[in-house]
């Protein structure tokens, strides 16, 4: 059964979180996202990137925040306890392009992040 559209909008609220936390430069809204066994996967500059969110919430409080910043959220997959959602970012750090996946729950009635993971664009990696 498809889910209602206003539990897409509540999915899409929470996963905004995030990308205020990017745009802002300040990871407590993204903590109010992710649980603390939340784990982060992905390629930073070519580096593989594992392991908790807080290297995730180290990351955005150590870059900051940026004016030019983009970010589009999409709902990829939503269940009744589970969702799947894209952020396409551009201009984090004024330099590079992400897409990130998170893998949300609904616990508690309030949906919450336990899994990020992201492909960084090949054309802004900088070694």
């Amino acid at each position: 059964m498809r889910a209602e559209l206003k539990e897409y909008q509540a999915v899409e609220q929470a996963a905004m979180k995030f990308v205020k936390s990017v745009a802002e430069g300040d990871s407590k809204y993204a903590k109010e996202l992710f649980i603390d066994e939340a784990v982060l996967f992905g390629y930073l500059d070519g580096e593989l990137e594992h392991g908790s969110i807080k290297q995730f919430y180290k990351n955005v409080d150590t870059v900051g925040g940026d004016k030019n910043f983009k970010a589009r959220v999409d709902v990829i997959a939503l269940e009744e306890t589970l969702a799947v959602v894209r952020v396409l970012e551009e201009g984090w750090g004024n330099r590079i392009d992400f897409t990130d996946y998170l893998l949300l729950l609904k616990m508690n009635g309030e949906w919450k992040c336990v899994a990020k993971a992201y492909n960084q664009n090949s054309n802004t990696i900088k070694k």
